[in-house]
Order: C-alpha cells, then sequence, then structure tokens
C-alpha cells in the first residue's frame, strides 16, 4: 500500500511538473518569440504584424510536394535562430521521414519601382529561397567569415554570403522558413504528425550596453499532414513551355559549353523537373545538323539524352527551330537551298523522335509573336516546309487565333498550336480552332492587357489577368491552370525563369519595373552552389501545375462537366479569378474527396 501511494505521488509530481513546463513554454513562446504557421500561398513582411495559425495543417496526395512556412516572430526581445528542424511525419502505420522534407530560408528582396498593374506597394518581399543545405553536397552552407589562425598568419576565408541558417530577428520583425514536404508514391493514406522545432539563442549585440537573455531556448509547432489516398502522375499532363536557361554561364563565371557550365545547366535542368516544368534539352545532348539539313545522331548524345528525358520526367518538348541564319527575319528571302535544307531538318528530326516513340511529345515552337503582315507572310512559308517535311509534326507560333487585321494574310491552316497571351484569351475563338483539332495555350509576359483588336475588347479593355511578378500577389502564380481548364486550353508557355535583371539578388527586376519578370530562379553561386536557387513564385507555379493533375485525374473519373462546377469556384471566366487562398485550398481539398470516393 505504501509503495502505491509513493508511486501515485511520483505520477502526481510528474504530472505536475509537465504542466508547468508546457505552461512555461507557451508563456515564453509568447513573451518572447511565437511561431505561426502560413500557407505557401501568403507572404509576411518583415515588419508586419505577425500573422498565422498555431498549427500547421497540409493536406497532399502521394507523388506530390506540399509546402509551408513557419513564420519566426520576435515579439518582446531580438533573437538569434540557431538552428531549426523538422521530425518524421508518423502515422500510427507509416511514416514521411524528414529526409523527404527541405526546409530554406526567404530571402527579402528589393521592389523599388512598382511593376505596371501592380497589386502591391514598393518595399521589402520575400522570394528567393535559401536552402538550408547546399542540394549538391548535402552539407549545412556556412555563413561567410574571415579569420587568422595566428598572428601575423595569413587571412583564411570559408563559408559564403548568402545562407539561411543561422539568421538573426529582431523585436519586432518576422523570418519565415519555407518548408517543402515531398511524399512518396508508396506512401499509405491517413494522418501523419509531427513537430517543427526552431532553437534559439542570446542575441549578439557587441555594442549594447546589454544583451537581450532568450529564456527559452526552444520552441515548437504542431505539424499535421493529410495524405489523400491517389497518386499524381511522373510527368506533367499539362503541357508546358518555360524558356531556356539563358544567361548562366555569366553568372557563374564560367565558359559556355565547358564542362563546369554544362553541369550547372543540368543543375537548372534539374530545377525545372522538381517543379513539374518542363526541361529545355541542353544543346550538347542533341543531333548535330548537316550541311545539308539533314541530321547526324551521335550515339553518346543519343543514349545520354534518352536518359535525360526518363530521369526529368518530360512531358513533352520542342523540336529546335532549323539553325539557319535569317529562317526568322521577313525581310530576307528563303533561297530554294535553304528552304530544302529545312526540309531535310524537319524529315529527320521527326524521324528521329518518332523512332523513339517520343512524337507525342514534340512539336516545333515556330514562330513568336508575328506582329505583321510580312510575319504572317512567313509563318505560312516556314510552317509549310515543317508540314511538307512531316505532316504529323505540331507547329506552335504564340498568336491568337484571331487575327491583328483582316487585310493580312490567314495563317489557320499554318498553325496547330495556338499560343495567345493571356490579355488576349476569347473564349469564342478558343473553342473554335480547338473545335477543328488545334490546341491552345496560354503566354503571359510583363503586364499586357487585351489589345483593340480583341473579339470583345470594350468588354476587357481594363480587365486585368494574373500577372507573375513579385509585387502581385501569389494566387495570380497558382490559378492560370485553373483558367486554363475553365477554357479547354492544355498547355502554358512563359519566355524565361533566367532573364537578365537589374541585381540578381537585391534588385531583381527586368528593364527596371517589371520585378521579377522572366526571373524565377537565383543564381546559386553567391551560396556556393552550382545552379539556381528557388523561388516563392516558383514554388506556387509547381503547385498550380499539381492543381492541374487533381484536375484532369478528377475528369477522368467524373467527366469535365463536374471538374468545371468546382474550377468554377476559382476560375469562372478567364477575367475573374479568386485572390483569396482558402477558396482555392477548398476547392482543391473537394476534388481530392471526389476522387478519393469515386475511385474506389
Amino acid at each position: 500500500m505504501k509503495r502505491l501511494l509513493l508511486n501515485l505521488a511520483y505520477v502526481s509530481i510528474y504530472v505536475v511538473f509537465n504542466i508547468i513546463c508546457s505552461f512555461s513554454v507557451v508563456t515564453a513562446q509568447n513573451a518572447e518569440v511565437k511561431l505561426t504557421s502560413i500557407t505557401s500561398l501568403d507572404r509576411i513582411g518583415l515588419n508586419e504584424p505577425l500573422f498565422g495559425e498555431l498549427q500547421v495543417r497540409i493536406k497532399a496526395a502521394k507523388n506530390e510536394y506540399e509546402s509551408f512556412q513557419v513564420v519566426v516572430g520576435a515579439i518582446s526581445k531580438n533573437v538569434l535562430v540557431t538552428n531549426a528542424e523538422i521530425s518524421d511525419l508518423d502515422s500510427d502505420i507509416s511514416s514521411v521521414s524528414s529526409k523527404n522534407i527541405t526546409l530554406y530560408r526567404p530571402e527579402y528582396v528589393r521592389v523599388g519601382r512598382s511593376s505596371p498593374r501592380a497589386q502591391l506597394p514598393p518595399g521589402l518581399y520575400a522570394d528567393p529561397l535559401v536552402p538550408f543545405k547546399n542540394p549538391e553536397t548535402g552539407e549545412i552552407i556556412k555563413p561567410w567569415r574571415t579569420y587568422r589562425e595566428f598572428w601575423p598568419g595569413p587571412s583564411i576565408t570559408e563559408g559564403h554570403e548568402m545562407y539561411a541558417i543561422p539568421f538573426e530577428v529582431w523585436k519586432g520583425q518576422n523570418q519565415p522558413i519555407w518548408v517543402d514536404v515531398y511524399i512518396p508514391e508508396e506512401t499509405p493514406a491517413g494522418e501523419y504528425k509531427g513537430t517543427f522545432k526552431v532553437t534559439l539563442d542570446d542575441f549578439p549585440s557587441p555594442h549594447a550596453a546589454s544583451t537581450d537573455k532568450v529564456i527559452t531556448k526552444e520552441i515548437s509547432i504542431p505539424v499535421s499532414l493529410t495524405v489523400w489516398d491517389f497518386t499524381l502522375p511522373d510527368r506533367p499532363t499539362h503541357r508546358n513551355h518555360f524558356g531556356s536557361v539563358g544567361r548562366i554561364a555569366e553568372r557563374f563565371g564560367v565558359e559556355s559549353g565547358s564542362v563546369e557550365y554544362q553541369q550547372i545547366e543540368m543543375n537548372y535542368c534539374k530545377m525545372y523537373a522538381e517543379h513539374r516544368l518542363n526541361p529545355p534539352f541542353p544543346k550538347s545532348l542533341l543531333p548535330e545538323m548537316n550541311e545539308d539539313g539533314s541530321l547526324n545522331i551521335i550515339s553518346q548524345r543519343h543514349e545520354a539524352l534518352k536518359q535525360f528525358i526518363d530521369e526529368m520526367k518530360v512531358g513533352d518538348f520542342e523540336i529546335p527551330r532549323a539553325p539557319i541564319r535569317g529562317l526568322t527575319d521577313p525581310h530576307r528571302e528563303l533561297n530554294s537551298r535553304d528552304r530544302q535544307r529545312c526540309i531535310n531538318y524537319y524529315r529527320d528530326y521527326y524521324k528521329y523522335v518518332r523512332d523513339n516513340n517520343w512524337d507525342d511529345r514534340a512539336y516545333v515552337y515556330l514562330y513568336d509573336e508575328p506582329n505583321t503582315a510580312e510575319c504572317y507572310k512567313r509563318v505560312i512559308e516556314l510552317s509549310s516546309m515543317v508540314h511538307e517535311a512531316a505532316p504529323e509534326l505540331r507547329v506552335l507560333v504564340v498568336e491568337q487565333p484571331y487575327s491583328q487585321d483582316p487585310s493580312w494574310p490567314h495563317i489557320g491552316e499554318a498553325v496547330d498550336i495556338w499560343c495567345p497571351l493571356f490579355g488576349f484569351i476569347d473564349r469564342d475563338t478558343t473553342n473554335s480552332v480547338i473545335a477543328q483539332g488545334d490546341e491552345v495555350w496560354s503566354y503571359t509576359a510583363l503586364s499586357q492587357r487585351a489589345r483593340v483588336y480583341h473579339p470583345n475588347y470594350e468588354e476587357v479593355k481594363n480587365c486585368d489577368p494574373p500577372y507573375w511578378h513579385i509585387d502581385n500577389v501569389m494566387t495570380d502564380h497558382r490559378v492560370p491552370t485553373w483558367m486554363n481548364y475553365q477554357y479547354g486550353i492544355n498547355g502554358i508557355l512563359y519566355w524565361s525563369l533566367t532573364t537578365k535583371v537589374e541585381d540578381d539578388w537585391h534588385y531583381p527586376a527586368f528593364r527596371i519595373k517589371f520585378n521579377g519578370g522572366g526571373y524565377f530562379m537565383y543564381p546559386g553561386a553567391i551560396c556556393g552552389i552550382n545552379g539556381p536557387v528557388s523561388s516563392i513564385r516558383l514554388k506556387n507555379l509547381r503547385e498550380s501545375m499539381e492543381d492541374y493533375e487533381y484536375l484532369h485525374l478528377y475528369e477522368k473519373i467524373a467527366g469535365r462537366d463536374k471538374v468545371l462546377k468546382v474550377v468554377s469556384k476559382v476560375a469562372p471566366n478567364w477575367w475573374s479569378t479568386t485572390n483569396d487562398p482558402k477558396v482555392l485550398f477548398s476547392a482543391r481539398e473537394i476534388i481530392a474527396k471526389e476522387i478519393e470516393k469515386l475511385k474506389k
């Protein structure tokens, strides 16, 4: 009996102790530092009042990435964050390993001048995502420092200018941490739980009278993951083209075409693929053109290209335009020799892709924005050569399926894939060319509204489609695949992810005022990474591509009309899309639950 009473006393003391400890942690978190959870569609300003939930809740399918952010808000003290980590996410029968979870620190970049038709004011915005670990080496990216082992010994430098951890958070300020969770295909459906933990230390204040002392050295926030019982396909269903890797050689100080360049280029291609975007084919993997236009298939290159297409999960790809000088110059006459070279080139290229069962993925990006009558004539001329060489080979032209001027030549027979700008989309003409067997993709660049030749110009002239700039809301990067589905559009094109900007890391503006325009990947040299650093906007493009997989899977089970009822909650028409993350997440969950229910 005495032993029983003694055990009960120990239990009581243990319970009371834990209650006290729990209370002290909560109090300390509220008094000094607070963690909140925000979604992938939220951004929090450096000096904005702290907001968010006190628990992370995310939901995803198998073979999907899902993201969230944990915001470290310094409430009453300056603090130094020395580490952040996440546990495995466990269910009763399985686990999502922390090895499948990647942490980043969003860096704030400057918007000095508003993009045209921006929704948000100038200021500092979280965009580039600095990884905690170098993706090539798996090692923590160390801060830059210089020191001497002895005096007057040589100066030793290590680390990098841009890194994720440790970081300071001043009183009244915020620093989000971005978290990518990948759910492997073999993960059983169900509920998974884990913990996100941040380690704190005293703020270094060498010039202050005293240093802020942090009472609570560790704080945490619970994480809940729902895994739905269906799997996203490996390859992107939504056709897409997001440009080449651009000016990477100069950004990394390497010679274009060198071994070093090719490794950096491959790391860029991997980032495309990781975000469900089709990577551009490196030239070093492609066939060469002979003098007569025929192809020279190099065995070693061919094997490397097959491996690239398989490992990068390429959905569809561009057959490079015939590399003949002046091909797209409407004022340069094509002689008979060049014409025959083009025919030989496209004939051999189509045979090459067909022999490898890639023909259903291939297209020719023939012409970009033919904005004159002469350009229209050249489109017809070039398309006739492609179709003479390979009638089945589809031709893409970045143009709307209605003419700027009725007096110009009609290019309808020359185009297989129309690609109008977001601002130029018209439902009736889109439906018309789709009914004829053509495809329609959509395309965005800068901040372009409808032109006067739009069939419904008076109705839409003051309407804005989504614009992909840093100073636009994040839903603008997420809704376009929903818009495309609403209009039967099956692809999306963007001109660049790596264009030249004013300052790669501090003022990433194209032509001074298009903030982040054509620029979604930051060069990782400043972090010691031989490749790109992602961005919040790029992550949301990935989420948009994954959303389309939900729509496609649901359509296969329930039919297009059922899908449209849900899509209309997000994008009832091209010019009226939601800016509310809750609406989008709710629509996504409705579709997920329907897929689960109907697939059984």
